[in-house]
């Protein structure tokens, strides 16, 4: 292959991987360890498990592609009181010619149904700083829409959610980010601006102990968001005595992931997950996305251990 036409090819490849990003960009970054670190889409996860906890994700999506998607999210949750939990929730993305930096402070509150039932309340509230730079898509030669500028600005926004939970299951309602913004977006391979739609979330679980030492903790995530198809998750974990997970996850926008979790130690615990693929225009072009979890436990009764 010439230089010429090596070069003509990693500019297709990028341009499809492009559009493929803004075509699938109206739905946030797909984690595979959503279980672990709910607080980033709900904020009724504050404080819910009275302790101090800080839990991180890191995603490299399409290795191997350059500008390819990547994403880092943190989040802190802790308990004031018998009934009221606090957080924050940041979120950086980068898409190609998109970043941005979601920021927020989450606040829950205990409702408690019954001896073995609880319901939570939240209610998040912060913003993004969202940068797009158009000139950088004359890189890849993509078209643009003469009314798509560059954007760099703050975007203040809110969300709220629910989480209802007992000691064997979950289950959880969230939406994020209620204010509709700018960005931009895939429309019939012309890059345009667009209004950014209202994301919900629909989660539940259950842990089933089959032994004295295994669990298997099935769970599901669903996402919508009007105009563009559901997306769901489904995953199954199976644990040993709560130290060790092994599991397998299928998006069914065509995406497999393997995964395993280790309690390194009270106060840490750790992740890797391994997502491949499926749809046609990744397949053969792009190689798999990893994602990294780390949870601490700060919690002084537990760092004691």
């Amino acid at each position: 292959m010439t230089i010429n036409m090596k070069t003509k090819y990693i500019l297709n490849a990028v341009t499809l991987f492009f559009f493929a990003s803004l075509s699938y960009g109206q739905q946030e970054t797909n984690f595979t360890f959503y279980r672990n670190n709910m607080n980033i889409i709900n904020p009724a996860y504050a404080g819910a498990d009275a302790q101090t906890l800080v839990s991180s994700s890191f995603k490299s999506q399409w290795t191997g592609v350059k500008d390819a998607p990547e994403t880092q999210a943190v989040s802190f949750g802790t308990t004031t009181g018998q009934r009221l939990g606090l957080g924050l929730s940041v979120i950086n993305d980068k898409t190609f010619v998109e970043k941005q930096t979601s920021v927020f402070a989450d606040f829950s509150y205990l409702v408690p149904i019954n001896e073995t039932v609880d319901l939570y309340l939240g209610v998040k509230a912060g913003g993004n700083f969202y940068d797009v730079n158009v000139t950088g898509l004359e890189t890849y030669n993509v078209q643009t829409d003469p009314s798509l500028v560059n954007i760099s600005r703050f975007n203040p926004n809110f969300g709220v959610g629910a989480y209802l939970k007992s000691e064997k299951w979950f289950a959880s309602f969230s939406s994020p980010k209620i204010l509709s913004t700018q960005r931009a977006k895939n429309e019939d391979g012309v890059a345009t601006v667009a209004s950014d739609r209202v994301h919900m979330y629909f989660s539940a679980g259950y842990d089933l102990d089959l032994n004295d030492v295994l669990i298997l903790k099935p769970s599901t995530l669903l996402r919508y968001v009007n105009g563009a198809p559901v997306s769901a998750d489904i995953t199954s974990v199976l644990h040993y005595r709560e130290q060790f997970g092994v599991g397998v996850a299928y998006r069914t926008d065509r995406a497999l992931s393997t995964l395993a979790s280790i309690q390194v130690s009270n106060w840490l615990d750790f992740g890797y997950a391994y997502e491949y693929s499926m749809r046609s225009e990744l397949v053969d072009r792009a190689r798999g996305s990893h994602e990294f979890f780390l949870k601490f436990n700060l919690t002084p009764k537990a760092n004691k251990k």
